[in-house]
């Protein structure tokens, strides 16, 4: 699981690394763009994932106390967590391709070279963090049935240990996303 972990590090890590490049190379471009997201939405999205990450902890610790119930309401928290997340990249997403900033798109194709790379590694990365959400939910919701058919019980809960740890790192990919592109102009 951590060898996982760490090659999920250096994908990000690696995209993190360009981002830094070209925000380098065209500040003025990036701080203009960044202008057009919504901060609020964006802080909401942190404040869901950051809740999430504690409804997925406090999972591990109540199928550890042998409260299974409690644990699968924990883990159910989390999906719906991670699902309202997803609406809301959905809404903000949605957004922007309505007012044509998507790549191909009319009004993005007019914008200065510094832009159209800001919001291509925007696309980029919260596509592929998203994708990860997703990728999380899924693992998330067989754990959830793991724990209803006691697959996972107090003395076997490796798994939903690992599915924690997936779980926070997709919550820390998204506190280094959400100040690049949302807070920094």
């Amino acid at each position: 699981m951590w060898l996982f972990l760490f090659t999920e590090l250096i994908l990000f890590g690696g995209l993190f690394i360009v981002y830094a490049v070209y925000r380098f190379t065209y500040s003025n471009e990036f701080a203009l763009a960044a202008k057009e997201l919504d901060t609020f939405l964006g802080m909401v999205n942190t404040l869901v994932l950051l809740t999430s990450s504690l409804t997925m902890a406090m999972s591990i610790t109540a199928i550890q106390k042998q409260n299974k119930n409690l644990a699968m309401l924990l883990i159910g928290l989390t999906i719906a967590l991670a699902l309202t997340f997803m609406v809301n990249k959905y809404f903000e997403w949605g957004a922007k391709f309505s007012h044509g900033i998507y790549p191909g798109g009319n009004e993005l194709i007019n914008k200065t070279n510094g832009e159209i790379l800001y919001f291509g590694l925007y696309y980029v990365m919260t596509g592929l963090h998203g994708l990860h959400v997703i990728i999380g939910v899924i693992i998330l919701s067989v754990m959830l049935y793991f724990i209803r058919t006691d697959h996972i019980t107090k003395d076997s809960f490796v798994k939903l240990e690992n599915s924690g740890l997936y779980w926070h790192l997709v919550d820390i990919i998204w506190i280094f996303l959400f100040p690049l592109f949302y807070l920094i102009h």
